[in-house]
């Protein structure tokens, strides 16, 4: 099944299986007991979910705020990725963004290419998976559609160590072999925390406000699944939260990047990226973080701001480390550590604006 969500149809075609709340219950897993299941290998993180809720009023404060703060920015990065985009093409754009941090980008982007570079553009979103790879069935379908393998631009909104952008270069890679087609896997993101991405707007960790919000600024979708609901012919799964519909934010999020997008002025020049820079900060950050907290799995380390809301949203955290305590941009991380007493440290050296740490299932 192809759908839009809670966007306008125009906007984006989800390629996602939804899946029923009641017929998906027992994958419904709380998050101490789904963190211990993916620890102990008995599970993957993709076979299961935890059910979302509705952020609180101080919570949704944040968001606004970061929209007030941050929008400007993010929709300046939305520009300079669109002209990267355009500069790349000369025909049909067909964006596949990686569901569901990718969406509203690839919202706001397919517009841009539209209307101020005046492409053909159509926006998919897929689901891809750590150690499970893109959603295969999905590349077909697009493909299937008539869409040029040469016009394809994956989109998402951010590297936090490069994973998934690693897990995208090889998934396309072994497809492209597999079908004798020339798709090209490079990312292209607002931020490159990892260095990883072929084409990023910038490498610097900003608050980019979507990255704080779960379902409500995603189209309602939730994190993409792929377990036994899931047969060989379907697209990866999800669930659909439309009670949260009358507190969604996903269409006014985009409408509002891209009339921020549309009136954008260079007054600076765009920021230079520098992919080789942002990856040895990220390699040496990383392997001191894990000697100094005595970590041995370098999943349990998740650097930026947006890999540190999705530690504090969706795992069991064990430690939150700041750059900055009074920062506005991670007023939303000191609110939910509150909220779920997890230790803050506060480190003046830290190449980041945030890092979260998991707890290890042995310590628990």
């Amino acid at each position: 099944m192809n759908f839009s969500g809670s966007y306008r149809s125009a906007d984006v075609t989800f390629l996602l299986k939804p899946l029923p709340l009641t017929a998906f219950a027992a994958g419904l897993v709380d998050i101490d007991k789904k963190e211990a299941l993916i620890q102990s290998g008995e599970r993957h993180y993709s076979e299961m979910l935890s059910p979302e809720r509705l952020p609180s009023e101080r919570y949704l404060a944040i968001f606004d705020e970061a929209c007030r703060a941050n929008g400007k920015r993010m929709a300046g990065d939305c520009v300079h990725l669109a002209e990267l985009i355009a500069a790349e093409r000369d025909g049909p754009v067909t964006l596949v963004s990686l569901a569901r941090g990718g969406t509203p980008v690839g919202v706001v982007l397919r517009r841009l290419l539209q209307r101020v570079h005046g492409l053909a553009a159509t926006h998919y979103s897929v689901s891809i998976l750590r150690d499970r790879g893109i959603d295969a069935n999905a590349l077909r379908h697009i493909l299937a559609q008539g869409h040029a393998a040469g016009s394809i631009v994956f989109v998402d909104g951010w590297t936090g160590k490069g994973v998934i952008a690693r897990e995208l270069a090889a998934s396309i890679d072994r497809f492209n072999r597999e079908h004798e087609v020339t798709i090209d896997g490079s990312l292209h993101v607002l931020s490159d925390l990892a260095g990883a991405a072929s084409v990023a707007a910038s490498c610097d960790d900003y608050l980019i406000p979507s990255s704080i919000l779960n379902a409500t600024v995603s189209g309602l979708v939730s994190r993409s699944v792929l377990n036994d609901a899931i047969g060989p012919g379907d697209f990866h799964g999800c669930v659909m939260y439309d009670a949260f519909a009358p507190c969604d934010r996903s269409q006014a999020f985009v409408d509002e990047l891209e009339r921020l997008a549309l009136a954008h002025t260079y007054t600076d020049t765009p920021p230079a990226t520098d992919a080789r820079a942002a990856a040895a900060r990220s390699r040496a950050y990383i392997e001191g973080a894990m000697r100094r907290y005595g970590i041995d799995d370098v999943n349990l380390v998740k650097p930026g701001i947006g890999e540190a809301t999705r530690v504090l949203l969706r795992r069991v955290p064990r430690l939150l480390v700041l750059r900055d305590a009074c920062s506005p941009a991670t007023a939303h991380l000191r609110l939910l550590a509150e909220e779920k007493q997890v230790p803050v440290e506060i480190d003046a050296a830290l190449p980041y604006q945030a890092v979260s740490l998991i707890r290890s299932a042995s310590d628990a």
